[in-house]
């Protein structure tokens, strides 16, 4: 599988329309264990990078600067703790493409266990904490096992999509151990996580991108 760089900016443009169609909803969950604006936070982010894929970007082929400015954009942003979060997995995907204009199947692989693992580390969370990891880490897991036995990128990306879904759906029976949302201790139980869920979307909106893409 290749997925151009013209690709990629649709699947961060797609990005940008899901947030905004879904804003409300990652609010809605927001406001049940946090402040309530993580949907808010969200679209400001995006439109800042909609308008680099408008202007900047519009006609540069380089993934990994592409990648580079979305993650830098979006830390500019917005203010709260997912701008450094999102732009720190941003550029270390950028690490994986340096240079090419097309991603291989690996590459792909690597620039999603790249940005899950970039996430974490400047993060410091680990699965069970109620945050983002709980749908990447699973979902990161299972794209490197899936993806060394079939060396098919879009068979596997699909199973880690099913453990991405289940890791965010956990979080609503854990106790939220980082963020505003620990503060509420046993409060925050029964309640999905934000972040977990927004990162999630985001996930989705890549394979759906894909799958339009090489019908």
């Amino acid at each position: 599988m290749e997925i151009t760089s013209i690709d990629y900016k649709e699947f961060l443009q797609n990005v940008v329309e899901m947030v905004e169609k879904e804003k409300d909803y990652f609010c809605e969950l927001d406001r049940k264990i946090g402040d309530g604006d993580h949907g808010i936070t969200m679209s400001i982010g995006w439109q800042a990078i909609q308008d680099k894929l408008q202007n900047e970007l519009l006609e540069e082929t380089d993934l990994a600067k592409i990648s580079v400015v979305t993650g830098k954009t979006f830390l500019s942003a917005v203010g709260s703790s997912v701008g450094p979060l999102y732009a720190t997995g941003f550029m270390r995907g950028a690490k994986v493409v340096k240079g090419k204009d097309t991603f291989t199947s690996d590459d792909l692989k690597d620039f999603w266990v790249a940005f899950a693992h970039g996430i974490q580390e400047r993060g410091l969370a680990q699965v069970g904490d109620k945050t983002m990891i709980d749908t990447l880490i699973p979902f990161s897991n299972e794209l490197e096992a899936n993806y060394s036995k079939t060396n098919n990128f879009h068979q596997a990306f699909e199973q880690a999509l099913v453990a991405a879904e289940e890791g965010m759906e956990s979080t609503k029976d854990i106790v939220s151990r980082l963020g505003r949302s620990s503060r509420l201790g046993e409060r925050s139980l029964g309640f999905q996580d934000p972040g977990a869920t927004s990162v999630f979307y985001i996930l989705r909106t890549f394979m759906e991108t894909v799958e339009r893409n090489n019908k």
